[in-house]
């Protein structure tokens, strides 16, 4: 039975893709799960910071300052020196709607180029490896000056750590990603003029 060129093209083609897709969310190995988790830890982290973004838009500093005495005040009484909700209080308190503005634009860019990014890496778009890279790094970039700045923070450096982490993680498999994409012979994409 003869194939004709065109159904082989396409055979080849959707072999193409579905390598493309489902390289490092397989599981092969140790790494390959690991980049599977934070890449799914950095879309939940995408969804909250794009949610914690949009309700700090719609939120005054005066009514997080009540929200905090609200859900905190209990704590304080039973625990005059609780760490989480003196501090939460505290910065509730000096929340000023500069800042508010600040934190709020700040989560929803953060929010935004990360969910399209971890999207596109979902798609299979190898162009995306690179950009979470660079995105992940410039972001950590910033935190690792706010830790020097304002000094260390318990969520800054977590985040920090967390972010570079997946840094590895994503250079680790973009490169095997390009080394099988050589191996398998598959053509770079031609630009479109």
């Amino acid at each position: 039975m003869m194939i004709s060129r065109h159904r082989l093209q396409r055979v080849i083609h959707w072999r193409h893709l579905s390598e493309r897709h489902l390289i490092g969310f397989r599981g092969q190995t140790a790494l390959d799960k690991a980049f599977a988790v934070g890449i799914g830890l950095k879309a939940i982290d995408a969804i909250s910071e794009l949610v914690g973004g949009l309700w700090l838009l719609f939120v005054s500093p005066q009514q997080l300052q009540a929200w905090a005495g609200i859900l905190f005040t209990p704590e304080l009484r039973e625990d005059p020196n609780d760490f989480v909700a003196t501090h939460v209080v505290h910065w509730a308190a000096h929340f000023k709607q500069d800042a508010v503005v600040f934190a709020a634009i700040y989560l929803l860019s953060h929010g935004i180029a990360k969910a399209i990014v971890v999207a596109e890496i979902l798609r299979g778009r190898l162009w995306a490896y690179p950009g979470l890279i660079v995105l992940t790094a410039a972001f950590a970039a910033y935190q690792i000056y706010h830790v020097w700045t304002s000094g260390p923070s318990f969520g800054f450096v977590a985040l920090t750590i967390f972010d570079l982490v997946i840094i590895v993680l994503t250079t680790a498999e973009y490169v095997k990603l390009r080394i099988r994409r050589s191996y398998m012979g598959i053509p770079k994409p031609v630009p479109l003029n």
